[in-house]
């Protein structure tokens, strides 16, 4: 079947103005949820080496599984934050089921404007555009010695400081360093 474009007059430019008035970047069309298998998010705490101590910051939290695994085999707190409210209610009722809503909290928002300066773990499973407009926030913010994972996608020139494989795909490690 042939379709016909019709050029209305005055249409391109109302087009245009409609799509400058959105965002730029809207992380909720940009970063579809796809979640880690539960043999990636075990190897992604063990990379991070969590321990009780930690506070493992989720960005693009999901359903919640990164944090609560990282609750539940090592006993440390966790932060899921995701722009989706829909996630964030399923997040606390896994939480709760799994019964470690004590160490775990799950806030709705915009992974950018996030407060991460006390995380000493973040996890990420984001796409590699997403990543590298949060590589300069997760410098700027989180101090030496904090361990950043990301899951199959990588910063580009940030060389990671490990890379693991996992089934079909990649884990990486960054460990904050001194400024």
């Amino acid at each position: 079947m042939n379709k016909v474009l019709l050029l209305v007059p005055g249409i391109l430019p109302a087009l245009l103005h409609a799509q400058l008035q959105e965002p730029l970047f809207n992380p909720k069309k940009v970063v579809p949820y796809v979640a880690s298998g539960p043999e990636t998010v075990t190897a992604m705490l063990k990379l991070a080496g969590v321990e009780k101590n930690d506070l493992v910051i989720d960005l693009g939290c999901g359903d919640g599984r990164i944090v609560i695994a990282a609750a539940k085999e090592y006993g440390a707190h966790g932060i899921g934050v995701d722009i989706d409210p829909d996630r964030i209610k399923e997040a606390n009722q896994n939480a709760r089921k799994e019964g470690v809503a004590n160490l775990v909290e799950f806030r709705q928002g915009d992974l950018f404007a996030a407060d991460i300066r006390k995380a000493t773990v973040v996890t990420l499973y984001l796409l590699p555009s997403v990543n590298m407009k949060l590589r300069p926030k997760l410098w700027r913010e989180l101090k030496p010695g904090t361990r950043v994972v990301s899951h199959t996608f990588d910063m580009e020139d940030w060389k990671p400081d490990k890379v693991e494989k996992v089934g079909g795909s990649e884990i990486f490690l960054w460990v904050i360093k001194e400024r």
